[in-house]
């Protein structure tokens, strides 16, 4: 029972480690496509919010270009926010890749460490026992 699952766990890390690759590379172009699309719906809304604002807004030619920049410097905020935030959450997505992309390959090494080592802690036992066997003959004779 424990060879099957033995060979069962090691199946599954190496054909992930064979396809984990391309996995990653998969993640990373598509969590880049998300950025771009979210990127140009938001400058798309940055530039609807600033004509909405020049348009609403009919005044003389001289405050007119004042009111244009700051609101502009005031519309920028909530997209450069917006944009930390896709940032973080960009970052957080490539963490959670890696961690679901090493997990069970650690998991797997750890099973085949434990399994190595219970047959060295068997090998080992079984020398003792051999050597107390020895002893016991060895004391038996005398």
């Amino acid at each position: 029972m424990k060879v099957k699952l033995l060979n069962v766990l090691t199946v599954c890390v190496v054909t992930l480690a064979v396809l984990s690759p391309g996995l990653v590379v998969f993640g990373v172009i598509w969590g880049r496509h998300i950025e771009f699309v979210k990127t140009q719906n938001l400058s798309c809304e940055f530039s609807n919010n600033v004509k909405g604002n020049n348009a609403l807004s009919p005044q003389a030619q001289g405050t007119n270009t004042s009111q244009y920049q700051t609101n502009t410097k005031l519309s920028n905020r909530p997209f450069l926010r917006q944009m930390q935030i896709d940032t973080e959450q960009y970052q957080l997505a490539t963490i959670m890749q890696w961690l679901f992309l090493f997990t069970p390959i650690c998991i797997g090494l750890g099973i085949i460490g434990y399994d190595r080592y219970l047959v060295y802690r068997a090998a080992v036992l079984k020398e003792q026992v051999e050597m107390l066997e020895r002893l016991w003959q060895h004391s038996i004779e005398q």
